[in-house]
């Protein structure tokens, strides 16, 4: 079971908590026991774990990864927006999360985040829930 999911970013680049969207997702499809998978349709954007109750660390980790590939960097890709792509590449486009009694098993400080670095944009995002097989 899928889920398409859309998002409009404000920023170049920022990240979006989509934890109780994500959450929401799951108890919408039903599943008590089993995975939830997230998956973003783009290369120049990203979805991620991390902690979600300082912003700091949100505005710390575009920083960090604005160090690494600069906006401004001395790319060949024409259309101005290869820090963006190596920046997707770096984070990821899935995340794969437990699911136990219709909830995601999040450790106390995490959020997942949806990871902007081409925007403003409105994008999208799926959202999948698959039951553990009993038998196993």
């Amino acid at each position: 079971m899928i889920k398409k999911c859309s998002i409009s970013t404000s920023k170049r680049c920022e990240l979006c908590d989509i934890t109780e969207r994500v959450a929401r997702v799951v108890k919408e499809l039903g599943i008590g026991s089993g995975t939830c998978r997230i998956f973003v349709p783009h290369t120049t954007a990203a979805v991620t774990i991390n902690e979600n109750a300082d912003p700091s660390v949100a505005r710390d980790l575009i920083e960090g990864l604005e160090r690494i590939a600069p906006s401004d960097g001395p790319y060949t890709h024409a259309e101005g927006n290869s820090a963006a792509h190596i920046k997707s590449s770096i984070i990821g486009t899935d995340k794969t999360l437990p699911v136990e009694d219709g909830r995601l098993l999040l450790g106390t400080w995490q959020g997942v985040f949806f990871c902007e670095f081409d925007g403003p944009r409105q994008r999208n995002f799926f959202v999948g829930v698959s039951p553990h097989n009993s038998q196993t």
